[in-house]
């Protein structure tokens, strides 16, 4: 059921505009009972307009699995405590992605800094840059 609208069904905006599409004798035989059957199933696909909108599906042995991946503007109402959680989780994905940059940063710095022959643990290796021209041959 649409949580959005609590109105008579026949002003529902999605009910509206799907009727609007009809000719007049079709849209005058639906039923009450018939328009909230519509409306159910026209508003479960009303969130499918997204910037990035990336479907597919990846065949697995003798399944098929499918994917999804939307982003676009979130127009939902949020209570206080899903604010909370997106702003602890947006939090998390921020400091995960800073770390892995810093990491990534400091590798690249260390493997710049070994391919200018700069020593700065005389007698001391981490390994890395023995590691790194090994995969290079």
């Amino acid at each position: 059921m649409n949580k959005k609208f609590s109105g008579p069904i026949e002003q529902d905006p999605a009910i509206v505009n799907l009727l609007a599409r009809m000719p007049q004798s079709v849209r005058a035989s639906f039923s009450e009972e018939q328009l909230s059957h519509l409306r159910n199933a026209v508003s479960s696909r009303q969130w499918g307009h997204h910037p990035i909108d990336v479907r597919g599906t990846v065949p697995w042995f003798k399944y098929r699995y499918y994917y999804v991946l939307l982003a676009g503007k979130n127009h939902r109402n949020m209570t206080r405590a899903q604010l909370r959680a997106s702003r602890f989780i947006n939090a998390l994905f921020l400091a995960g992605f800073m770390t892995f940059s810093a990491l990534v940063g400091i590798l690249l710095l260390y493997l710049l800094k070994s391919a200018l022959g700069i020593d700065l643990l005389p007698d001391y290796s981490f390994g890395v840059w023995d590691w790194f021209k090994s995969q290079a041959d």
